[in-house]
């Protein structure tokens, strides 16, 4: 299985390809690849929505993955950083959509527990365990790549927590 991560954000978005290598002694995670598409606070909401879905759909394109995993909406004070986040979650979604791939949805509380087992960690933490469980020589290039890698890492790891309770079929 190769798991595509998204990481929305509108100025950062952060993107990550992990696979599970079935074929070794015990089966691992194994890192494909990981990025960041940096958008510029010049450009109009629009052009930033286009930006996410190009970047987007030419990385899920290059690295063909099975499933899109990303982040669910989390409730912030502020409505209005709300609101266009959930714009390029949004474009996240429709990217996935049109290169005919499934979406699966994780709170951050479950993506945070099931890489670092604590759902409140802190950003660093989740950098330092995505380092560990994918034998990195050194940390994302961002922490919203890394993120993208933890989210991948989520969809993996529920993924065979359900196939091992009978569920997967």
């Amino acid at each position: 299985m190769r798991v595509f991560g998204i990481d929305c954000g509108t100025e950062f978005t952060g993107y990550g390809v992990v696979e599970v290598d079935c074929d070794a002694r015990m089966p691992r995670l194994v890192h494909v690849a990981a990025g960041t598409i940096r958008l510029s606070k010049k450009d109009k909401t629009p052009r930033r929505l286009a930006q996410v879905y190009a970047e987007l759909t030419a990385a899920i394109a290059l690295h063909e993955p099975d499933v899109v995993a990303i982040e669910e909406v989390f409730f912030s004070a502020n409505a209005k950083s709300a609101l266009k986040l959930g714009q390029v979650r949004g474009v996240a979604m429709l990217a996935a959509e049109t290169c005919g791939l499934p979406v699966m949805e994780y709170a951050p509380l479950k993506i945070k527990s099931s890489v670092v087992g604590y759902g409140l960690a802190a950003k660093e933490q989740v950098q330092f365990m995505v380092t560990r469980l994918l034998e990195l020589d050194h940390a994302p290039e961002s922490a919203d790549a890394a993120d993208a890698l933890a989210i991948a890492i989520c969809h993996i790891h529920t993924a065979q927590t359900v196939t091992l309770q009978g569920g997967g079929r």
